[in-house]
């Protein structure tokens, strides 16, 4: 009897080519699954290494993979001025950055590494993400290997080679005896741990084990790892037995052009004679190596690409009582979940995290970059009736409607909102966590410093108002010479014009770009801004309320040699920096809005910008760290980005683009995926429809270019009733009677400002859900009327939510219903196009939003509407500063007041954040503090160290 010779190369070649062949198919059955990737590592230029990653080169190729080979000078190359390591600690370098690179499927650290000590291979080994493991070498790969109730990520490769082979001659290994000579971790123990997971009967035997040849003898399969060559002989098989030669040892023959040649453990011309089945060698184990190494490789591919997608939120159970608590009770009772576990859900990479403590944690813009290719999630827009001053609840329900979304449906669901200003933090209104059950958490943190974007629109707001206030100063102390001389200072003999500096000199058509060379009235023209002091439109800032700060005086020092001037400070968050932040789209674009702000006229009626002051860099550089979002999380656990916070009132009013944008690709799906995948993005914004809605939909959608597929309009009874007649609802004083017993008839009466509200929503064609914020004094028979109502109004869907006393699960027919809304492609629309004169847009806004008969401007308005005209800025969009608490300028008129014209008393330019505000009325841009604030009630714990209070 001769042994069939078992063919390694024709096994490992159809493993490659049906490799290639399930690449080919995942990847047209999933268009963003990418070519699984290789990384080699080297350290080194053994000959024998190279000659092994040429093969795998060739193999990976063969299967449809890519591969990348490192190669690091050994520390012997290198020369004698390297320190000792410095190779091992590159080629850890690199498998760092491997690990934290989505790109990467597979790691392979080519062994031995060359002038390394055992010690040194190991924290290399060991260093190598165990998902990324392909070698099987990773200590928990071998743990997981020899465990009998779990699996490793991967089996090594010539292990999982050996039983491959032995399964191809169709012999059954349960029960069957099999003898492994060697005991090397990289062989001989994890081919044993393989073959008692099927069931055989393993005997490890080792170059001294006693009675080697009759333990050989009663083998059904012999393993021969040994690495001696030609070591087991014929006459110790039994016969019919499998023989799988691991072995690869040159011995001298002088008949070879090398004078060697490769043999195996083996002694195949006495063994063929006795085994049924034989590996030869060359050409039994080693391909099997490489080609199992490739089916690992394709396995940690398609591990990442499910795990990617897979997307699954782990939900933060509630505890919740009856009797519900204070809201900082209820947060801090709630533990969370790590920002890095929230990260990973919702599918932010590791190296796209930049964390600020254990639970908040800016994410990087790059993830837009890798997820370009997926088509977004649904976007729905929460807005709210006209309030009361007591706020109706569209931040709790925002949060509401996210956890139920993602902790009770299982969606992918990211709630997007504005980081609060400290003034009405420690003022009146309080934060904007939400409430009750429905908070971002740790509230503390979110509603204190964050992670400091508020500060650095300060810095930078006030960085341009200290560089306007003193270009002014030293143009009107110094001639055009001095003034230029000192703008172009000489370094080592030279002059040069800054970044900003040129760009200013193009503005004026000046084409040059040496100081030397500019004739006298080119430089006055460069040097001198020539402010109109009564154009200046910037101010200071601070996250304060503070009523004395409405109107200064500054410049009153003896040093500023009587330069004073009337100015005033605005609440940070009215800041137009604040508003380029919330609708930058990138870095790039926010340094140009930046580059774009108009601060002032000059006296010949040219606009003054951030970028002729010559500091929008500098601010740029201020706010590198706050264009990127902020991720938190809810009481439930599911994913929130904080992100800019313009007023509504007198900005925008909106959280920003891009943590939209990013929660967009986030909640998305690939080509072809099943729709049901989808996720939702749920982003609020401020106060009534007709402001922040009007807004988002005007201003922040157009920017943007994305395009929302409903709105969540939220009501409460008692607004309603307040709307139908009922008394003032005054912040501090207790509510009346009336709101707090059922009153159909008054709540009918206000009805009306909801659908008006509806019919504001309509305007922009989208679907509309009514959320009826249900308060523990509301009687069903309330709650189906405004139900009744809001249907026949025209809204899709009108359902109540009880999430604030409930959680997520208090909304879950609200997040029913927004599903239903989001099934139909977006049908929005703007509500006036560009073109139309500013005027004519705002008189658009008044009777369509606020149902007013036009507008009337002042003298002074229309002065200001003709200078942004004809300074260009005519095309900009409309953003209205008026007050919340009416749809009218006159904060007591409630429901729908007809009759009226809206008063612009000015309009001022937001040329960064690319809009005109005009101010309806009496605006004022920085809040006061009243008789009893809020702050009254806030302390801390000085044992504990827990803020207390604070809501």
């Amino acid at each position: 009897m001769t042994a069939q010779a078992i063919d390694g190369n024709a096994i490992a070649k159809e493993i490659r080519t049906s490799l290639s062949a399930q690449i080919t198919e995942l990847r047209k059955t999933n268009p963003t699954f990418k070519q699984p990737h290789l990384v080699i590592l080297q350290l080194g230029s053994s000959a024998a290494s190279t000659t092994y990653i040429r093969m795998k080169l060739k193999a990976a190729e063969e299967s449809g993979m890519t591969v990348e080979h490192i190669q690091v000078a050994s520390d012997a190359e290198a020369g004698q001025d390297v320190a000792a390591g410095t190779g091992v600690a590159k080629v850890l370098e690199h498998v760092r950055r491997a690990n934290a690179d989505a790109r990467v499927s597979g790691i392979l650290v080519q062994l031995p590494l060359e002038g390394a000590s055992k010690t040194e291979e190991k924290a290399v080994v060991d260093a190598v993400d165990v998902q990324k493991d392909v070698d099987g070498f990773h200590p928990e790969n071998i743990g997981l290997l020899n465990s009998r109730i779990a699996e490793p990520y991967f089996t090594p490769c010539t292990p999982a080679g050996v039983v491959k082979l032995i399964d191809s001659t169709g012999f059954d290994l349960k029960g069957a005896n099999v003898v492994v000579l060697g005991r090397s971790d990289i062989v001989g123990t994890p081919v044993c741990a393989l073959l008692r997971k099927r069931d055989a009967t393993v005997t490890q035997c080792h170059s001294r084990t006693k009675n080697l040849e009759q333990i050989v003898k009663g083998a059904d399969v012999v393993v021969a790892a040994i690495g001696q060559p030609e070591f087991v002989r014929g006459e110790w098989l039994k016969p019919g037995a499998i023989v799988i030669d691991v072995g690869t040892n040159y011995v001298p023959d002088a008949s070879k052009k090398s004078g060697q040649r490769l043999v195996g453990d083996v002694h195949y011309a006495s063994a063929a004679p006795v085994a049924s089945h034989i590996t030869p060698v060359p050409g039994g184990v080693g391909p099997m190596t490489v080609a199992q190494l490739m089916h690992n490789t394709f396995s940690a591919a398609k591990r990442a690409y499910d795990v990617a997608r897979a997307r699954t939120i782990t939900p933060n159970p509630l505890h919740m009582l009856d009797k519900v608590p204070s809201d900082i009770e209820i947060a801090v009772a709630q533990q969370p979940k790590l920002v890095a576990t929230i990260a990973e859900e919702m599918g932010v990479q590791a190296d796209e995290l930049e964390s600020y403590g254990r639970f908040k944690a800016k994410v990087e813009l790059g993830v837009l970059d890798r997820l370009k290719h997926r088509k977004d999630g649904k976007y729905i827009v929460v807005a709210g009736i006209t309030p009361t001053p007591l706020g109706e609840g569209k931040s709790t329900t925002t949060i509401g409607l996210a956890q139920a979304l993602g902790a009770h449906l299982h969606k992918t669901a990211i709630a997007c909102v504005r980081q609060p200003s400290q003034g009405p933090t420690f003022g009146v209104k309080g934060g904007a966590a939400g409430g009750g059950y429905s908070q971002v958490i740790p509230m503390t943190e979110f509603n204190l410093h964050l992670t400091g974007d508020i500060h650095a629109v300060t810095a930078a707001n006030n960085l341009l108002a200290a560089a306007l206030d003193a270009r002014m100063f030293h143009e009107a102390t110094q001639t055009d010479k001095q003034l230029f001389a000192r703008l172009t200072p000489a370094k080592k003999g030279v002059r040069t014009f800054s970044k900003p500096m040129l760009a200013r000199l193009h503005k004026l058509g000046i084409d040059k770009t040496n100081p030397a060379e500019l004739t006298e009235d080119e430089a006055a023209r460069f040097a001198r801004l020539d402010v109109d002091p009564a154009t200046i439109t910037w101010n200071r800032v601070l996250d304060v309320n503070d009523r004395y700060l409405r109107k200064v005086t500054v410049g009153q020092a003896a040093t500023e040699k009587g330069h004073s001037r009337e100015t005033a400070f605005d609440i940070a968050v009215a800041s137009e920096v604040m508003a380029v932040l919330a609708l930058s789209k990138d870095l790039a674009d926010m340094r140009a809005r930046l580059g774009r702000m108009v601060v002032a006229s000059s006296r010949a009626g040219d606009p003054i910008t951030a970028e002729d002051v010559g500091c929008a860099g500098a601010m740029a550089v201020l706010m590198k760290d706050a264009i990127k979002p902020t991720l938190m999380q809810t009481l439930e656990g599911t994913p929130v980005f904080v992100h800019a916070g313009p007023f509504a009132n007198i900005a925008h009013g909106n959280s920003s683009i891009i943590a939209d944008r990013i929660a967009l690709k986030l909640a998305g799906v690939e080509e072809g995926d099943d729709e049901a995948r989808n996720g939702y993005v749920i982003t609020e914004a401020g106060f009534g429809a007709d402001i922040g809605m009007e807004k988002f939909c005007n201003i922040k959608c157009r920017v943007s270019g994305l395009l929302p597929n409903a709105v969540v309009l939220v009501a409460t009874i008692r607004a309603l009733k307040m709307h139908g007649g009922g008394p003032a609802v005054t912040p501090g004083k207790p509510l009346d009677a009336v709101y707090t017993a059922e009153n159909l008839g008054l709540l009918e009466a206000g009805c009306a400002n909801l659908g008006k509200h509806i019919e504001n929503a309509k305007k922009f064609g989208l679907k509309v859900v009514v959320a009826i914020n249900q308060f523990s004094n509301d009687t069903p028979a309330e709650m189906a009327l405004v139900q009744r109502y809001a249907l026949g109004a025209g809204a899709d869907y009108a359902v109540p939510a009880n999430h604030w006393a409930r959680g997520g699960e208090g909304a879950v027919e609200l997040a029913n219903a927004v599903i239903d809304a989001c099934k139909d492609e977006s049908q929005f629309k703007f509500l006036y196009d560009l073109d139309r004169g500013l005027e004519e847009k705002m008189t658009i806004i008044a009777r369509e939003m606020y149902g007013a008969d036009g507008v009337e401007l002042s003298a002074e308005a229309r002065d200001e509407v003709a200078r942004y005209e004809r300074q260009g800025y005519g095309g900009l969009p409309i953003c209205m500063a008026k007050t919340a608490l009416s749809l009218s300028d006159d904060p007591s008129r409630k429901g729908v007041p007809t009759g009226f014209t809206l008063p612009i008393r000015n309009v001022r330019l937001s040329a960064g954040a690319s809009f005109v505000y005009p101010l309806v009325g009496d605006m004022s841009t920085m809040p006061g503090l009243t008789t009893r604030p809020g702050f009254y009630d806030i302390d801390l714990d000085p044992e504990t160290g827990d803020i207390v209070g604070l809501f």
